[in-house]
């Protein structure tokens, strides 16, 4: 017998082949990565963009996991702050003229649509129409 390489498809990534490996791979992950994986998975499962490819100026419909929820004003006008991730990047979701929203908090998965607009190097939804997702989801 000779030692042959296999070849994976191009264009798959690769992925760990037996049960045992996967189970192995899961185990040496760190939490974050985990979620951040199944943040992904989510994402491509409700049809989403993925945030780390959301252009300025685009059009999107994203979803994510809210990390914080601050209140900062922005020239003298309250402003509701937050950052959603999805595994890929960060968006920072703005709503100008609040103070506050039932069931924006911290760990709270969303979906927002909306344009995107870059602001000191992040990426920026102002105004966003959203969808919280069910609690029994999460």
């Amino acid at each position: 017998m000779s030692a042959v390489p296999r070849f994976e498809k191009p264009g798959k990534a690769a992925k760990p082949s037996g049960r045992f490996r996967r189970m192995l791979d899961r185990l040496s992950s760190s939490q974050e990565d985990l979620e951040s994986e199944e943040l992904q998975e989510d994402a491509q499962a409700s049809g989403c963009t993925r945030i780390s490819e959301c252009a300025d100026r685009q059009i999107v419909k994203v979803t994510g996991t809210l990390r914080t929820v601050t209140l900062r004003p922005r020239a003298g006008v309250p402003a509701l702050e937050a950052e959603l991730f999805d595994g890929t990047a960060p968006l920072d979701v703005v709503w100008l003229g609040r103070r506050s929203i039932a069931g924006i908090e911290p760990g709270r998965k969303l979906i927002a649509s909306g344009r995107i607009a870059m602001s000191h190097g992040r990426r920026v939804l102002f105004n966003p129409t959203y969808e919280l997702r069910p609690l029994g989801k999460e």
